[in-house]
């Protein structure tokens, strides 16, 4: 028997999920096939509507050896091994003659932890929690959620938290579940045989493709602690999050209240001098960020800078005494003084950190009404660590339908540490890149609207011009609308104002879950539905009820952002034009995104109206604007009014 060409096993996969072949999607899988096999790196921007997770899934599939696939949401990794893997494997299996194996793997603390669901919570702060779960009714919702999880534990097979619905409060989850540090580890711990993390670990180790997602991808990539199987070729789904997320892994933080809690748990295990020390560090920390304010250290304070070394010295010699002496009075005391081991081990690491200081490194402090203040650290830029640590031993395909920021893939590619195929020097790794288009006619579809009329936002005040064009744009769509906000501050004055306009109803971000939010939105076409951050990127609604798309402002990083600002300066004074590198690619990436929002199928229709007049009048706007789907364009704000007005009335008629 022949082996199997890629365009038969494509063919396979697609009919096997019930579709065909759409534009762009064999040029995908030949791509990532010859990359696999030349152990190369790829860039493929595929469109909404491309079918890009068969793209990569058939080559990966056909390569033969372990593929690791990580993604950003929730929601595509669980379409990926509940609906794609299950129906492409049963596909492909006559045709590669073996079936292959599929696994998803995520961090520890997101599987249930039977040490701690049977002995308890460890920590002072939660004694008692656990007696609830004898009680016949318990009142409060985080004993009833005990409850609930008690009882789910007797039957799931994952232990897995997503497949607990509905869900739970994190709060609640802390109850049955450990961090990587926190873990006692198989072999010590008297539930290890039974263990759903390391269930899911062995899983992970006998699967051809491993499915996990960005933030576990960056813990095993620069941790140096392996957690993922090996594996010689990884793809990168949702890759325009992957700097964000490894970032935040790389990020540490420090507040008082974490200190005390670590203070609390290790004063019963060491002696009393050890404990008495970090007692006093503890104090001298929080009387210093109690007059801490808000922005970036460009040299720790003097006062900061004592305070974290008393930190870290007194950690240190806690770690020491943790690891030397035991006490025989705590019950369970292996997993009490694990727990104590790791939070004292994290506020050592952070605080050493900070002390050594280096120019790779921004430092700030932050302030939180309900939090209170912290001091902060992260990596002015993860390309070098990316380069290092993800790119230098395996192949790397990374795909997204936002890769290509002002026509071209350099601004990522760099981002990444990665260099152009053909550039010179051999020490930087080089990506090859690939836009397969989109299934979908923007320009027959779809609409860019500038309010170039504006005036041009400032960081302050209410933009009672803005308001105007918003609600008279939502009359003219007859409700439709997914409204954009760069601050929840403004989604919330603009849901404030339409709904004392008008008799419609406005859903706003933060008044219900948004998982509840978008369903009701869907199910209503004269709703609209207005918020901030995650509905630029976590919004799928196609059809008649999301036809306007409103951007109020070009969603620049603030001014005043600790980290974005850090990196435009080191942009600047390395010769380079820190606006475009950093504020610029940041709001475009965001726009680009929000754009998607609105064309989600073949048959969709509509405008994103951007009321925000430097996107048509700016030097950037050009730039900002070819980083977005290739819409007819337009500042004629009665044609705007005139095609939401025929778009809303054919949509009534088809209802």
């Amino acid at each position: 028997m022949t082996k199997p060409s890629l365009p038969e096993l494509l063919h396979a996969a697609v009919t096997a999920v019930g579709g065909s072949e759409r534009p762009g999607q064999a040029a995908m899988a030949e791509a990532v096939a010859a990359a696999v096999d030349d152990n190369a790196h790829l860039l493929v921007q595929a469109g909404t509507g491309t079918g890009k997770s068969l793209g990569y899934l058939v080559p990966a599939l056909a390569h033969g050896e372990r593929v690791v696939v990580a993604t950003a949401t929730l929601a595509l990794q669980r379409q990926l091994v509940e609906r794609d893997l299950p129906r492409t494997v049963e596909a492909l299996q006559p045709l590669l003659r073996r079936r292959p194996q599929f696994a998803m793997l995520k961090g520890r603390s997101n599987y249930l932890c039977l040490h701690r669901l049977h002995e308890g919570v460890p920590q002072d702060e939660e004694e008692g929690l656990f007696d609830q779960f004898e009680a016949a009714a318990p009142s409060s919702r985080l004993g009833q959620d005990l409850l609930r999880m008690r009882d789910w534990s007797d039957d799931t097979e994952t232990g897995d938290r997503d497949d607990l619905t509905p869900g739970v409060s994190d709060r609640a989850w802390a109850q049955i579940s450990v961090s990587s540090r926190e873990c006692l580890g198989a072999t010590k711990c008297a539930y290890g045989a039974e263990c759903f993390a390391e269930a899911a670990r062995e899983r992970a180790k006998l699967a051809d493709v491993v499915v996990t997602n960005h933030a576990l991808l960056a813990i095993d990539a620069i941790e140096g602690a392996p957690v993922l199987p090996q594996h010689e070729v990884l793809i990168v789904d949702e890759a325009h999050e992957l700097v964000s997320r490894v970032t935040g892994v790389a990020t540490g933080e420090l507040t008082p209240g974490q200190v005390n809690r670590a203070v609390r748990r290790a004063a019963k295990l060491v002696n009393e001098k050890a404990a008495d020390a970090l007692q006093t560090a503890s104090e001298g920390f929080e009387r210093v960020m109690e007059l801490a304010l808000p922005g970036r250290l460009e040299e720790v304070p003097e006062d900061l800078g004592y305070a974290l070394m008393a930190l870290r010295d007194a950690a240190r010699t806690v770690i020491s005494a943790l690891g030397s002496t035991r006490d025989k009075s705590v019950q369970d005391e292996d997993a009490v003084r694990k727990q104590a081991m790791a939070s004292v081990e994290s506020i050592h690491s952070v605080a050493e950190r900070i002390t050594l200081g280096s120019e790779y490194d921004v430092v700030w402090y932050e302030r939180h009404d309900r939090f209170g203040a912290s001091v902060r650290v992260a990596p002015l830029s993860v390309s070098g660590l990316l380069r290092e640590k993800l790119f230098a031993d395996r192949s790397v395909v990374l795909t997204s339908a936002t890769l290509k920021l002002g026509g071209d893939f350099n601004g990522v590619g760099a981002s990444l540490g990665l260099a152009p195929e053909g550039t010179a020097g051999d020490d930087i790794p080089q990506w090859k890149g690939l836009d397969v288009g989109s299934p979908f006619d923007y320009p027959k579809q779809g609409i860019l609207y500038v309010a170039r009329h504006l005036a041009t936002p400032g960081r302050e005040g209410s933009r009672t011009d803005m308001l105007d064009e918003l609600a008279e744009l939502v009359d003219a769509a007859g409700g439709r609308t997914l409204g954009l906000f760069s601050s929840m501050r403004a989604a919330q004055a603009a849901a404030e104002e339409l709904r004392g306009r008008q008799d419609r109803t406005i859903l706003l971000q933060g008044e219900e879950t948004l998982g509840e939010l978008i369903k009701n939105f869907a199910a209503d076409p004269e709703t609209c539905l207005f918020g901030t951050l995650s509905l630029w990127q976590g919004v799928d609604v196609p059809g008649p009820s999301c036809q306007l798309v409103v951007m109020d402002r070009i969603p620049f990083p603030r001014p005043d952002d600790p980290l974005m600002s850090a990196r435009q300066k080191a942009v600047e004074e390395a010769g380079g034009n820190g606006f475009m590198a950093v504020a610029a690619t940041h709001a475009a990436l965001l726009m680009a995104q929000g754009a998607g929002r609105l064309v989600r199928a073949t048959g969709d229709k509509g405008v994103v109206a951007v009321l925000d007049p430097r996107l048509a009048n700016a030097r950037y706007g050009s730039y900002l604007r070819a980083s977005l789907p290739d819409f007819w364009y337009t500042t004629d704000r009665n044609q705007a009014r005139r095609s939401l007005a025929a778009i809303d009335a054919a949509a009534k008629a088809a209802e």
